[in-house]
């Protein structure tokens, strides 16, 4: 019901200010499970991609959205589930694994699920290394992957900035795809992500860099650290 009275609250305002431009949305089946693969980079993602997609889109996102203490995580819960998301603990090992079997369960119930297969947002607005749990859910789930390309989501909120500015938003949604094979071959794993990433950078046109964004986020603070270093001597 939150999800519902959100988006219908939410789209003729965001639809007049974004104006957003949006191709290849019959891409996205109207029934039955199905995986949108989209690169991430700014938190406004969720908002306009779910906003045009016709079905309720779930993301699974970091539990701890949903755990921050006070009125200012209350309220930060109360819109992440407006939203349509679920907490998981993405904090690698076991923990990952209770992650995917989230999205596996979704994906029986015929849910259309939301993932950033970078894990993370870009911190430079190139395309990283996916992460293989979405392979493996759509290998164990049979459910067509529909990639995305999402367009001036980082100019429109940048990391940090809480107002966004008003800028048009595009999106282009990609073939379906999908997959077969062993989901326990940890090789088969990482060349279906590598497909994915592929064909999200074909409609996306980003620089695709083989490293995980995580990494490249720790890579670039000490690279700022170390500027701040020299300067100061």
């Amino acid at each position: 019901m939150a999800y519902t009275f959100l988006k219908s609250f939410l789209t003729p305002i965001l639809m007049l200010l974004f104006r957003p431009k949006v191709s290849g949305l019959r891409n996205v089946p109207n029934v039955g499970p199905v995986i949108i693969a989209s690169n991430h980079l700014s938190f406004s993602d969720s908002i306009f991609m779910p906003l045009v997609v016709p079905r309720k889109v779930t993301f699974m996102a970091k539990s701890e959205y949903f755990t921050s203490p006070g009125i200012k995580g209350f309220i930060k819960k109360l819109t992440f589930i407006a939203l349509g998301q679920v907490p998981v603990d993405r904090s690698g090992g076991r923990r990952s694994e209770a992650a995917i079997k989230t999205g596996l369960a979704l994906l029986a119930e015929d849910n259309c699920i939301g993932i950033y297969p970078e894990g993370t947002r870009s911190p430079d607005g190139r395309l990283y290394k996916g992460r293989t749990g979405i392979a493996r859910m759509a290998i164990d789930s049979g459910a067509p992957i529909v990639p995305v390309a999402m367009f001036n989501t980082a100019e429109i909120q940048p990391t940090g900035q809480i107002v966004p500015k008003v800028r048009r938003v595009e999106m282009v949604f990609g073939e379906p795809m999908t997959f077969t094979g062993d989901s326990s071959d940890l090789q088969h794993l990482r060349a279906v992500t590598d497909q994915i990433m592929q064909a999200i950078a074909e409609i996306s046109h980003q620089e695709y860099v083989d490293m995980y964004a995580s990494d490249a986020k720790v890579a670039l603070a000490q690279e700022a650290r170390e500027r701040d270093g020299e300067q100061k001597n």
